[in-house]
């Protein structure tokens, strides 16, 4: 089955930490929210890290240096050297590298993992649009601080004809307190303000992927993310595998009704599922049974049935699988519109 055309979650009969040679992790969402881990995040990274997988932490949040991160990663209890931190801002200075001057000068919205990521280019970082020989702007997540007048500095380079970059355009991201805007509304900001479109760099484009096979050599890698329409898609253009969990902003609803693009490998509640083998679901008589479930199409809708062969309590999460598999495999135009919310109910998600 081509990832093109996947229609059901997959299975492995191996615990994922053995079968890929490295974890491409997200990490707000996946790893931490805000400044505090997510439940089961240090100890399955250990095990994960134990067990010989390769750890890597990919992240479009352009705000913070590797250092900054990896120092973060290390007060929450999970050990990360700078070199195992791929940022969104590396990806885009790559990018402006390839195409100006060596030694030129960009004008950066956003914070200082940006300005670092240029300098290890070459490049040279300004704040003003007055610049002479202004060659680039870049444009990253600059924190809830980042004031206003950035945006309108972008805009005067912008609408001269200088070149305008971004590091990447989530429109959200998770936190402590909930779900605030991302870099992406504010690429929406000077968008609207000059008509121009940028250059991206971030997930789930092909230049994020490209810095990280480049800074972490991974052959059988996993990319591993809470994100539809970046960390899975992402994996889908590198055609490579993905788990998803439900950690972060992609609930069950939303990974029902994706789009081929967006259907990740695998799927499982949180970063324990590194541990485990998956279960793949299976088509029988017009169904298709994960664990203790059968999955089915019924009128507008979908139809969720717990086996009464079962033994014990049936995993709600072998549930979404069947689910998964039930609404992909009929997908109308790549994305399944019906009615799914009495089967998810059922399942308590």
């Amino acid at each position: 089955m081509t990832r093109q055309s996947r229609t059901s979650p997959a299975g492995s009969e191996r615990s994922l930490h053995q079968a890929y040679d490295t974890a491409l992790l997200d990490l707000d969402g996946v790893v931490y929210a805000g400044g505090h881990a997510i439940a089961h995040a240090v100890e399955s990274l250990a095990a994960a890290r134990d067990g010989g997988m390769h750890l890597a932490y990919v992240t479009n949040n352009a705000l913070r240096t590797p250092e900054a991160v990896a120092e973060h990663l290390g007060e929450l209890g999970i050990p990360t050297e700078a070199a195992e931190v791929i940022t969104s801002a590396q990806a885009v200075a790559r990018l402006i590298a390839e195409q100006v001057e060596p030694g030129s000068k960009v004008l950066v919205i956003g914070g200082e993992g940006l300005r670092v990521a240029l300098r290890e280019r070459g490049l040279v970082p300004v704040e003003s649009a007055d610049e002479e020989g202004l060659a680039a702007v870049v444009q990253g997540y600059g924190g809830p601080d980042l004031a206003w007048g950035r945006f309108a500095e972008a805009a005067y380079a912008i609408n001269r004809g200088v070149p305008w970059y971004a590091s990447n355009t989530d429109l959200t991201i998770p936190g402590a307190r909930g779900i605030a805007p991302g870099n992406g509304a504010a690429v929406e900001v000077v968008r609207i303000a000059t008509g121009a479109d940028p250059q991206v760099a971030g997930k789930p484009l092909p230049p994020m992927h490209r810095e990280t096979v480049l800074r972490t050599g991974a052959e059988r890698p996993l990319v591993v993310g809470d994100r539809l329409d970046t960390d899975i898609e992402g994996a889908f253009n590198g055609e490579v595998d993905s788990l998803l969990v439900l950690t972060g902003v992609t609930d069950a609803e939303q990974l029902l009704r994706a789009e081929p693009r967006h259907r990740p490998t695998y799927v499982d509640r949180d970063l324990r599922g590194l541990l485990t083998g998956q279960p793949e679901p299976e088509p029988r008589q017009g169904a298709w049974r994960c664990g203790g479930w059968s999955a089915a199409h019924a009128g507008s809708g979908l139809e969720l049935t717990r086996l009464a062969e079962t033994e014990g309590e049936a995993d709600p999460l072998d549930g979404l699988r069947a689910l998964c598999a039930a609404a992909w495999s009929q997908a109308r135009d790549g994305v399944y519109g019906h009615d799914v919310d009495k089967a998810l109910a059922a399942l308590g998600l």
